[in-house]
This record gives C-alpha cells, sequence and structure tokens, in this order.
C-alpha cells in the first residue's frame, strides 16, 4: 500500500525531490513544472504497482526505493527483465500509448517516490520538448537492457546471473550491503529456490559474497565481476546499454 508522507514529519530522512536523476536531468523550470504535479509517497517491500493488463493509474519516479520489473508467464511463472531506481521511473509507456502495464513492477527496497497521475503525464508529455527527448533515450536503454537480460536468462549459467543481479541491485542502491530474499531471486531469476541457495553459496564459498537470511554484502567488488556474466559490461552504468548514455 502507498501512504502518502507528510514532508513536515521526519524530513531530514527524506530525499530531496531532485535525487531522481532522470527528472533532474530535464531543464530547471520544467523540473519545477512536473515537481509540482506529483505527490511525495512511501511504498513498501514486496509491494505490488503494476500487473500486466492492468491500467497504469500512475507514474513514479524513485527516489531512494528499488523496482523490480517482471515478466509474467501463465499468472505464475515470472523473470526479471529490469530494475528502476533513482535513475529513472516506471510507467514511462503510458505515454506512447500503452494505457495497460506489460510487466509486473514489484518494490524490491522500500522507500520514496514521486508519484503522478498517468493523465497528468501525458498532457505534459504533448508538448514538452525536453521530456520527449529524455524518455525516448530511457526508453531505448530500457528495452536494450530488457533485451540483454532475456538473453543472459537462456543462455548463462545461474551462478553468473545471480553475480550480474547483485552487482546490478548494488549500483542502483548505492550500497555493498542490501537484503534480497532466496523467495525473491527465485521469482526474478526464473528458478527454484534450491538453483538461488547453491549460487549464493558458490558465490560465498569464493569469498565475493556474504549471504545470511537474505542480507547480502558485497566483499569482493571485482572478484564478483569476474564472476558475472558479460551483460553486466553491458547494462551497468558507463556501458554501451547503461543508463549513462540516457544523461547526457
Amino acid at each position: 500500500m502507498i501512504v502518502n508522507f507528510d514532508t513536515a514529519h521526519g524530513s531530514a530522512l527524506i530525499p530531496s525531490r531532485g535525487s531522481n536523476r532522470l527528472l533532474a536531468s530535464l531543464p530547471e523550470d520544467d523540473l519545477d513544472h512536473i515537481q509540482s504535479l506529483c505527490e511525495l509517497a512511501m511504498v513498501d517491500v514486496g509491494e505490488v504497482l503494476y500487473e500486466p493488463g492492468q491500467p497504469i493509474g500512475h507514474l513514479y519516479f524513485p527516489l531512494d526505493a528499488l523496482v523490480c520489473l517482471l515478466a509474467v508467464a501463465e499468472g505464475r511463472m515470472t523473470l526479471e527483465v529490469g530494475a528502476v531506481g533513482r535513475e529513472g521511473m516506471l510507467g514511462a509507456s503510458v505515454a506512447l500509448g500503452h494505457q495497460a502495464a506489460q510487466v509486473r513492477a514489484v518494490v524490491q527496497r522500500a522507500g520514496y517516490v514521486l508519484r503522478m497521475e498517468a493523465g497528468d503525464f501525458c498532457r505534459e508529455f504533448a508538448h514538452m520538448e525536453s521530456l520527449q527527448r529524455l524518455l525516448s533515450r530511457y526508453t531505448d536503454a530500457l528495452l536494450a537492457q530488457a533485451i540483454q537480460i532475456a538473453v543472459c536468462s537462456r543462455f548463462h549459467v545461474l551462478e553468473a546471473r545471480l553475480a550480474r543481479t547483485l552487482l546490478v541491485t548494488r549500483d542502483r542502491l548505492q550500497s555493498e550491503r542490501f537484503h534480497l530474499t532466496h523467495e525473491f531471486l527465485a521469482h526474478a531469476l526464473g528458478v527454484r529456490r534450491v538453483g538461488v541457495t547453491k549460487a549464493a553459496s558458490a558465490l560465498q564459498q569464493q569469498g565475493l559474497i556474504s549471504y545470511s537470511r537474505g542480507n547480502i554484502e558485497i566483499l569482493d567488488s571485482a572478484g564478483l565481476e569476474a564472476a558475472s556474466c558479460g551483460c553486466y559490461a553491458l547494462v551497468k552504468d558507463d556501458g554501451s546499454i547503461g543508463m549513462g548514455s540516457v544523461f547526457l
């Protein structure tokens, strides 16, 4: 459940509205206008923001939250196709004429978001050229990453895929420590929990990570990158299809 948050209380703990890199890339006047149409909200771990086929009522700009994007087959089988943190947004497809969500969006780390009515966003997108250019680059990058992750899921071994997922999560959260349960990773990687357990144990035995009760710490970043498949080098911020290309 999304809870509107009163910025008058505990404001020192709330990220600034400029924390979202995508919004911060807009010209100052356009940024101020878009933010005036947003409300600050908090999302909880496990909260589902979108389900495939359901109407998109709001768009979300994470400030310090992290949201996992899952493709869904037959209503139960899932596979991660992306993750959105402070570098991006959720729901951009409404500006392209897609009124229904195409993926399941699940909150991976609780935090704050700016939430905007879909109708308001579409109206602004129609005449704000800076937003049009920015979203064109962002959606291109997001699609390229989704395609790469799909290829990764088909051809690369689970241990390397897990390493890639952990590295991307670290980058999005800007922290070597975070919480990811076996169950969540199983849904994201499209495997059984026992597979996640074996892969995580292998990475831990190599001294690359510490993993206990869902609490993960990356101990050797360089080693974990070496254990990952080559997909991480492509999708990381400064990779050829990384989000760094959006903020030119």
